[in-house]
């Protein structure tokens, strides 16, 4: 049996109560999960959570909820990007409340390539309200933004992980980050 067809074997029993068949999802794709937080934490040498840390972190977020479902690969990878997106808005909220008398920063550019990793600061809150706007109003763009901005996937990525084409994730790129542009701008 393929890795492929096993996984989504250990998902359907997973979706059936199965924390094992769950544990061996997570087992199975701990590395790539590893991979996509690094690739999100990149540039924040010195912060006190790093990439290990924030798979764990999500881990616990994936495993605490009871009505987590997970269809297939893809609704797994969105579903971790969505609790990664939770633990590294919590981690900026902690970080801001430490600092003390701190106004929002207004992010001014959301960078198409972000290789370089996300602040964990008041431009990572301001980005999750925006985001939260945008969810609002198409969800479909949200999810986008979610794996490439939290999972740290590319277009190419989430073209395959999503089963649509990349022209059509890079369009929903577009619009996701005109609108979550306007929405930072006007706050």
């Amino acid at each position: 049996m393929s890795d492929g067809a096993e996984i989504t074997q250990w998902l359907d029993a997973a979706r059936g109560g199965d924390r094992d068949a769950l544990d061996r999802v997570l087992a199975t794709l701990y590395q790539e999960l590893h991979h996509m937080a690094r690739r999100q934490l990149a540039g924040q040498q010195g912060r006190t959570l790093d990439a290990t840390a924030l798979v764990h972190e999500a881990y616990l977020k994936l495993i605490g909820r009871r009505e987590a479902r997970f269809d297939d690969r893809a609704h797994f990878f969105a579903y971790a990007a969505s609790a990664m997106r939770s633990v590294v808005v919590d981690y900026a909220r902690q970080r801001r409340a430490q600092k003390r008398g701190g106004d929002l920063h207004r992010v001014t550019d959301l960078p198409d390539n972000i290789d370089s990793g996300l602040r964990l600061d008041e431009d990572m809150l301001a980005l999750d309200v925006a985001l939260t706007r945008l969810a609002a109003v198409d969800a479909r763009l949200a999810h986008v933004v979610e794996l490439r901005y939290f999972a740290g996937l590319s277009e190419v990525e989430i073209a395959t992980l999503l089963d649509r084409s990349e022209r059509s994730i890079r369009r929903d790129w577009q619009k996701a980050r005109m609108f979550l542009l306007a929405s930072l701008k006007s706050d």
